[in-house]
C-alpha cells in the first residue's frame, strides 16, 4: 500500500493530495475491517462480531439458518447456534432498532439513534395508523409496567385476523413506542419480539436522548467507516441509512481520512487504523448471507468485487437466475460463485450452484461441506450447476471435502 509522506498522523492533518489506494488494497482493507482476513478472535464470539460491525441485519428468511446467525458463522466458523442467540439476546448486551434495516445493535449505541427516535416522534405516526392513539398507547405502557416483558401476542394479539400486514391496534401501538424509544426489544423468542420499557431495560447511563443530531451522525458515520475500512460517502450513508447530506456535514469531524481509490471514480474515506498496517493473514472461505454487511450494499459490492448480486426470494420462481436464497461464495478474498441451499432431513442440498470458473470448484465444495456440518447435516448433495461442465467436478470435490472432515 502506498502511503506518501513521513507518517500517517501527519498526513491525516494535511489537505489533499490524498492518500492513494489500489483497488486491490481497498478490497483487502474492506475484508479485514469486516473480519474476513486474519485469524479470527474467537474470544469475543458473536458479541465481538456485533461490536466490530456495529449492526447485524435481521430477516425472516431461514434456509440454512436465519441471517443474524449466518453473520458470525461466516467470520468465526462453526460457532454454536445457541451460543449466537445467547450472545445477542442475553444480559442486555444488544437491542433491536432501525439501522440499515431492522438490525441487532450493541446496547451502547442506544444514545446515537436518538436522531431517529426524534424524527419518528416528529412525524407523529408510522405507516399503520392508530384509531385511538392515546388509549392504545396508555394500555400498552400500563400492561408492560405491570407484567412485562411481553410479546405482542401476550399484549393482546399482533393481527386482526387478516393477512400479516393487518396489524391489531395493540401491535401498532407497541411498534410506535418501539420507534420512538419508550419501548425497546432486547431479545427475541421463537422469532417474536419481546417488548419491555426502555427505562427498565436500557442501562441508566445510556437511557437518554441528550445527543443532538450532529453528534449522532458523527458517531454513526465514524462507526460505519471503521466497519467498512474504506468507503465512499454513499457507502457511509447506506450503512445506517443516513442521508448523504448528513454524512457530508460531519465527515470532516469523524477522524476518517480522505483517500483516492483506483477505479472508484468517487471520493472516499478510510479508517486511519485500517491504513496503518497491511491487511495480511488467512482468507476465510464461506457462504455469505445476502444480508451480510460485507455485501448488503449492491453498488459497493459491484465496485469492490466486480460481482453483481441480488436476492431473488421475492422474484417469481420462473424468473430466478441463481435461486431463492443464493448465497455468494467468498474464497481467497474474492466472490467466486453462488450456492442456493436447502435442507432435506440431514442432507444439505445445493439446489443450484453458479461458479465463476474451475478454480472456484474446491473452495465452493469446502464452503458447502462446512455449512452442512454447522447446521447438523451429515451429508451434502449437489443438484444443478452452472456451467454444467463443472457439475461432476463439484460433486467429486464435495465428496473429497466431506471425507476429510
Amino acid at each position: 500500500m502506498s502511503v506518501p509522506g513521513p507518517t500517517l498522523a501527519r498526513m491525516t492533518a494535511l489537505p489533499p493530495p490524498q492518500l492513494s489506494l489500489s483497488a486491490d488494497e481497498a478490497r483487502r482493507i474492506a475484508l479485514r475491517a469486516q473480519g474476513f482476513i486474519g485469524t479470527p478472535d474467537r474470544r469475543g464470539g458473536a458479541r465481538g462480531v456485533l461490536r466490530a460491525l456495529g449492526a447485524v441485519q435481521l430477516d425472516t428468511i431461514s434456509v440454512l439458518a436465519r441471517s443474524h446467525e449466518l453473520i458470525p458463522y461466516a467470520r468465526l466458523g462453526a460457532i454454536g447456534r445457541k451460543a449466537v442467540e445467547r450472545a445477542y439476546w442475553s444480559d442486555g448486551h444488544a437491542f433491536e432498532y432501525w439501522s440499515h434495516a431492522a438490525c441487532i445493535l450493541p446496547i451502547e449505541e442506544w444514545p446515537h439513534f436518538a436522531f431517529r427516535r426524534r424524527a419518528r416522534r416528529a412525524r407523529g405516526h408510522r405507516w399503520h395508523v392508530l384509531q385511538d392513539a392515546e388509549r392504545s398507547i396508555a394500555a400498552v405502557l400500563d400492561r408492560l409496567r405491570a407484567d412485562g416483558p411481553l410479546t405482542s401476542t401476550q399484549l393482546g394479539g399482533a393481527k386482526n385476523g387478516g393477512p400479516w400486514w393487518d396489524w391489531s391496534e395493540t401491535k401498532i401501538a407497541v411498534e410506535w413506542l418501539l420507534d420512538t424509544g419508550e419501548v425497546v426489544c432486547t431479545r427475541r423468542s421463537g422469532w417474536k419480539r419481546i417488548y419491555d420499557l426502555s427505562e427498565r431495560a436500557v442501562p441508566a447511563d445510556l437511557l437518554h436522548d441528550d445527543l443532538d443530531d450532529t453528534a449522532c451522525m458523527r458517531r454513526l458515520v465514524a462507526q460505519a467507516g471503521t466497519a467498512m475500512g474504506v468507503a465512499t460517502r454513499a457507502d457511509l450513508a447506506d450503512y445506517h441509512r443516513l442521508k448523504g447530506e448528513d454524512v457530508a456535514s460531519v465527515i470532516a469531524d469523524t477522524g476518517l481520512v480522505p483517500v483516492e481509490v483506483e477505479g472508484w471514480g468517487k471520493p472516499a474515506w478510510a479508517d486511519p487504523a485500517a491504513l496503518a498496517t497491511e491487511p495480511r493473514g488467512r482468507h476465510r472461505t464461506t457462504l455469505l448471507s445476502p444480508f451480510d454487511s460485507l455485501i448488503w450494499d449492491r453498488p459497493r459490492t459491484e465496485r469492490i468485487f466486480g460481482f453483481t448480486h441480488r436476492l431473488e426470494a421475492y422474484t417469481p420462481k420462473p424468473k430466478r437466475v441463481h435461486g431463492y436464497f443464493a448465497m455468494p461464495v467468498l474464497a481467497g478474498g474474492r466472490l467466486v460463485g453462488r450456492v442456493d441451499p436447502a435442507r432435506e432431513g440431514r442432507t444439505l442440498v445445493a439446489r443450484q450452484v453458479s461458479l465463476n470458473g474451475p478454480k472456484a470448484v474446491q473452495p465452493t465444495a469446502d464452503a458447502i461441506v462446512e455449512a452442512a456440518g454447522w447446521v447438523g447435516c451429515t451429508d451434502a448433495r449437489v443438484e444443478r450447476v452452472l456451467p454444467e461442465s463443472l457439475r461432476e467436478p463439484l460433486a467429486d470435490a464435495v465428496k473429497r471435502s466431506h471425507d476429510r472432515r
